[in-house]
């Protein structure tokens, strides 16, 4: 069938939202949505650059799809092969050169042009062309549709960053931060309850300094209220925060609000000063333990979740174990890592002293397994507690449930396998369990 078109989405939630966009766009001028690629005329992927592995996803994610192209073109249908985002963004030329499969590349400001490329391609009027401008707000205008079985909904309140950290490409893949006004965000919060869903998270590159280029002073505060009073607010979730830019005002707000969830993605990237100046970090270890120290006294039941990078250039044996002792010392609730990947732009990328790659794999790997130790005890301490789960789906060929409490993001954190003792539990309910098991990776409950 015409117009039929498949999205595949890497990356972040950030790259998910755009994505959702595009398919509104889509549906919006009559375009349909199909799980299969071969059912579809135009194969879009939208990718993520941010650093090697991301890039070596997204590419083998296009040569899948041009295989489906190829399939469809073999049975004498038309298929369009087109490659958006941040891939798009930073290596369009590359694309066009090396994967000819490829008819069209949009970048980070052009997500709104998506029904026309489509439109043009089908007729043959597309002209492949090099993106030029980075980031924008422009395809944010349009509500997403409800994405089916989901019991949340991203808001992303701001595109690009500002920060400028050595090893980041993120300001040349989607320029300077630029914040969405909070009207916009109410109205789209309003509909996003009105659909349903049971959590909105609010996801930037640099969500603490949301509103900073728009407003002249960071307005995450003022974004927050205007959310509260939404009429049948859900809880909210804050992603990506950064501890220099935590206000008194913020940490107040988060404890006494109960729409709020007590769960903090606040990644430092190192504990070693001299690799945090490196990166061009506004944070000393000392900044970085005062700040987790406030927020854990001032905010009842704290969950805390870190991601830190290893191998950065010039990282000593002795870097690496300050790091680990800082893992140690704060135990972090949740913990990502990063092995440092030299990306073209950056400051990084050209300092000396890089860490060989077997070497920084070892110390992720000593890292993870610390973290694991941690990650353990801190389930384990919940044993016993009772919270609010929302129910997102069923364990195949299991008697449980997959669900969600307020300590846990969706995609990165472990997950809650809920045991009904309800005959009527089903996905997008929230009920009161009481968490009765725990491992490394999953905590298990029961509905009461």
């Amino acid at each position: 069938m015409p117009n039929n078109f498949y999205l595949l989405s890497l990356g972040c939630p950030k790259n998910e939202v755009d994505a959702e966009a595009m398919s509104a766009m889509l549906k919006n001028a009559g375009y349909y949505a199909v799980t299969d690629p071969l059912e579809a005329e135009f194969l879009l992927v939208n990718t993520c650059g941010f650093i090697t592995s991301a890039q070596e996803e997204a590419i083998s994610a296009i040569l899948d799809l041009a295989e489906a192209k190829a399939a469809r073109k073999a049975q004498g249908k038309a298929a369009y092969l087109v490659v958006t985002g941040c891939l798009s963004q930073r290596f369009a030329k590359e694309i066009y050169g090396e994967l000819t499969e490829v008819d069209a590349c949009l970048g980070t400001a052009e997500f709104q042009e998506i029904v026309p490329t489509c439109k043009s391609l089908a007729e043959g009027t597309y002209q492949p062309h090099i993106p030029e401008g980075r980031g924008s707000l422009a395809h944010l205008q349009s509500l997403h549709p409800p994405v089916p079985g989901r019991s949340y909904a991203y808001l992303k309140i701001a595109e690009g960053c500002s920060n400028a950290c050595a090893f980041c490409a993120i300001p040349s893949i989607r320029g300077g931060q630029k914040s969405r006004p909070i009207e916009d965000l109410v109205r789209e919060a309003e509909y996003y309850v009105d659909l349903g869903y049971k959590e909105l998270i609010l996801v930037a590159q640099d969500t603490t300094r949301y509103g900073s280029d728009l407003y002249g002073k960071n307005a995450l505060v003022d974004l927050l209220k205007a959310l509260l009073d939404v009429r049948g607010m859900v809880p909210l979730r804050l992603m990506y925060v950064y501890g220099d830019a935590f206000s008194e005002e913020l940490i107040d707000l988060i404890a006494r609000e109960d729409k709020i969830f007590s769960y903090i993605d606040l990644p430092i990237q190192h504990a070693s000063n001299k690799i945090l100046q490196a990166m061009r970090r506004r944070e000393s270890q000392e900044d970085i333990r005062a700040i987790i120290q406030k927020l854990r006294a001032r905010i009842p039941k704290l969950v805390l979740r870190s991601t830190v990078m290893v191998g950065f250039p010039g990282e000593s044996s002795e870097d690496f174990q300050e790091l680990l002792n800082f893992i140690q010392e704060i135990r972090f609730d949740r913990l990502g890592c990063f092995i440092f990947s030299p990306e073209d732009g950056t400051l990084a990328a050209r300092l000396p002293d890089r860490v060989e790659a077997k070497t920084a794999q070892a110390r992720y790997d000593a890292l993870m397994a610390k973290q694991a130790e941690i990650s353990l005890a801190a389930n384990q301490g919940r044993l016993g507690e009772v919270c609010q789960v929302v129910i997102e789906g069923i364990l195949e060929d299991s008697p449980y449930f997959i669900g969600r409490s307020y300590a846990e993001a969706p995609d990165i954190d472990p997950e809650i396998l809920v045991l009904a003792q309800d005959p009527n539990l089903a996905p997008g309910q929230v009920r009161t369990c009481k968490i009765v098991d725990a491992d490394t990776y999953s905590l298990t409950a029961i509905s009461l």
